[in-house]
């Protein structure tokens, strides 16, 4: 018989959940393993709410396990390590995303691609090598095998860093494999919003002049004079497209909705490339001319591997990129759900897990 949550391993933990495609979160008592000999747990301080969160939590994406425990931008303090630990030590600042495990024998954890792993281990909603459920950082502690888990540089902003593990790695990731953040490219990043405004910070600190496309004119300010684009493109204005036709090397899409993929095909130079980063829920038409005339590319990039997600914290810590975020407690993430369904956040909420959580646990 199958052991309830709160009993499938020796260590109570306490969070909050998702029951069914409602996607209503409430407080949930559930259980992580002990800390094995590779294991690193730390207490949760702050998590990171990513808009995938919200796919999950409704069932969107039609895989999802209830009850679910979401979080994939998880950041805190380091409170126990196993005896063969080498990376931390209890009191370091440590964050975990996307993943928590993979085959570590094909060719892409062979590679440092374990993100690319055909055997990836999700954080939350996935299954873990001994057959029990996943789950992430809406939560008070987290373990996690030291390959999977992230060291914050000292001095980085705990809160700000966290949306880093999911949205920076997803952008930072495509920007260096496909040769865009360089000097002298001129890039693309279509919609300020979660992902978008990290992009727009790490294609400029990579060296590339960067355009923001978005269909909004409203944010024009906000990306030249916040976030230091060089130029605004919007994709409504066909005067504006139409001077701009043929001018990007690259595009960084992060739209997360159902939209137009054959202007921003018509934006590229030839060998331009448009990489995919957002996840609608419904398939995106893609003009074969569109990609045959100046042989240009469309591709995807799903957030990175763990030495890469190590080398962008680093990057961000040296050149003080942080997201720009909402800080909310533990018993606002209903609302801030719904919020976040219609795009009213600048640019992330991130939960104060370390000061709120407690507090919403029943008495027993």
């Amino acid at each position: 018989m199958a052991k309830s949550p709160e009993e499938e391993h020796p260590v109570k933990t306490f969070g909050w959940a998702a029951r069914d495609p409602s996607g209503h979160l409430s407080p949930f008592i559930f259980s992580r393993r002990v800390t094995g000999e590779e294991d690193v747990r730390f207490k949760v301080l702050y998590c990171g709410i990513c808009h995938s969160d919200l796919h999950s939590i409704k069932n969107e994406w039609g895989s999802s396990n209830y009850p679910m425990v979401p979080g994939h931008e998880i950041v805190g303090e380091v409170t126990e390590v196993g005896s063969k630990v080498e990376k931390v030590k209890v009191g370091d600042k440590v964050g975990v995303g996307c993943m928590v495990g993979a085959c570590h024998s094909c060719d892409s954890c062979a590679n440092d691609l374990e993100n690319y792993c055909p055997k990836l281990i999700l954080t939350y909603n996935g299954i873990y090598y001994d057959g029990t459920i996943t789950y992430g950082g809406y939560s008070d502690s987290m373990v996690a095998n030291e390959r999977y888990v992230v060291r914050i540089p000292d001095g980085m902003p705990l809160d700000s860093a966290a949306p880093l593990l999911c949205a920076g790695i997803t952008v930072y990731s495509p920007l260096k494999y496909f040769g865009l953040g360089e000097p002298g490219k001129h890039i693309g990043i279509v919609v300020l919003g979660g992902l978008g405004h990290v992009a727009v910070k790490f294609a400029k600190a990579l060296g590339s002049k960067v355009t923001v496309i978005s269909t909004s004119p409203s944010k024009k300010a906000e990306a030249l004079e916040h976030l230091g684009a060089d130029s605004f493109l919007v994709s409504r204005d066909q005067d504006e497209l139409q001077a701009a036709m043929g001018t990007f090397d690259g595009i960084i899409d992060t739209v997360s909705a159902t939209h137009p993929i054959m202007p921003l095909l018509s934006l590229l130079k030839s060998h331009g490339k448009l990489i995919m980063v957002g996840a609608p829920c419904e398939p995106l038409e893609v003009p074969a001319f569109s990609l045959i005339i100046g042989r240009k590319t469309t591709a995807g990039s799903c957030i990175g591997g763990m030495k890469e997600t190590q080398e962008m914290i680093d990057f961000a810590a040296k050149h003080n990129i942080k997201a720009d975020i909402e800080v909310i407690s533990m018993d606002y993430v209903n609302k801030a759900m719904g919020r976040l369904e219609q795009a009213d956040v600048r640019y992330r909420f991130v939960i104060d897990i370390g000061n709120t959580l407690a507090a919403t646990k029943p008495s027993s």
